[in-house]
């Protein structure tokens, strides 16, 4: 597995796939989860459509950068941010959502790559919609799936899912393997399988189980404020997608995104969850296809 330095003491792990030649789409994974979240296949299936694919393990996750000198208690922090003091929230947290966008950025650069269609997913669509407001020059299309603009009206969550989601889960293998089926509760209802999430979660465990990361990894998203403003300004085209079973991100993150960007495609996807099921895979890659396609002399 490739990692490369990114920025002075940050180092992020990624893999690609397809032809170099083709124009890039940069893969950028969620709150916690590791790159193989984007499976293999689905990786794949987007490279033979002529693209030139790039996931990467977040900053805090898999076999990117840890931040261990900075330890942050996430249900202090929640505790903290929902008091409303974001003064002492920031403090405890030694990134941002830019430094996470930074990173994306940074790998493209190591990789010799000026301009990249984005996509990223739930808050993966938080850093791509930074990437694409701070450095819309580096972004050729921007894609957010299961996202939300950072405001507090839109983009809730059901009391089971947020429950989920602070839950610690068990440190030792099997319990960990077990506990992943509590994800269900955000899976699509129709193509929601709980051995898949107990695959997964087995693979992330023995790759690199690394609970440490997530508050801080919480704190950038959370304390990442509204991005609405800016939005509205970006002149990018943009593709949102968003499951119409989603608890975790309810669908009114997804249509508040588009609503903001100028032009923007909004895709709802019916029986989707907060998840990308097989079954919906050839609907999302035709649209990936479709919003990121042009010819290969106009790619940069």
């Amino acid at each position: 597995m490739p990692i490369t330095e990114v920025s002075p003491g940050v180092s992020i792990a990624y893999e690609t796939f397809g032809d170099r030649s083709d124009p890039a789409v940069l893969l950028v994974m969620g709150f916690s989860a590791q790159m193989i979240a984007w499976h293999e296949d689905f990786c794949r299936a987007l490279a033979e459509r002529g693209r030139y694919v790039i996931r990467y393990d977040n900053r805090d996750c898999g076999l990117s950068t840890k931040f261990d000198d900075h330890p942050v208690d996430m249900g202090r922090l929640i505790s903290t941010v929902s008091s409303g003091d974001i003064g002492a929230a920031a403090a405890m947290v030694p990134y941002t959502l830019q430094d996470m966008a930074d990173d994306g950025l940074g790998l493209l650069t190591a990789l010799g790559i000026e301009r990249a269609h984005v996509v990223g997913s739930s808050m993966g669509g938080m850093i791509a919609q930074t990437m694409a407001i701070s450095r819309p020059a580096r972004v050729l299309t921007l894609t957010s799936m299961m996202s939300s603009t950072g405001e507090p009206d839109y983009g809730h969550s059901s009391a089971e899912a947020r429950a989920v989601l602070s839950s610690p889960k068990p440190s030792d293998r099997e319990g960990y393997i077990a506990a992943a089926e509590r994800e269900m509760v955000w899976a699509s209802k129709k193509y929601g399988r709980p051995a898949l999430l107990r695959e997964l979660a087995a693979r992330s465990y023995d790759r690199a189980y690394y609970p440490a990361g997530a508050g801080r990894q919480m704190g950038a998203m959370v304390l990442g404020g509204s991005r609405a403003e800016a939005l509205r300004e970006l002149r990018l085209p943009t593709l949102v997608i968003h499951g119409l079973d989603d608890v975790l991100i309810d669908p009114s993150g997804g249509r508040r995104t588009a609503e903001l960007v100028p032009g923007a495609k909004l895709l709802l996807l019916a029986d989707m969850g907060h998840d990308r099921p097989r079954e919906l895979w050839p609907e999302i890659i035709e649209a990936l296809d479709a919003h990121t396609g042009f010819s290969r002399s106009e790619a940069p």
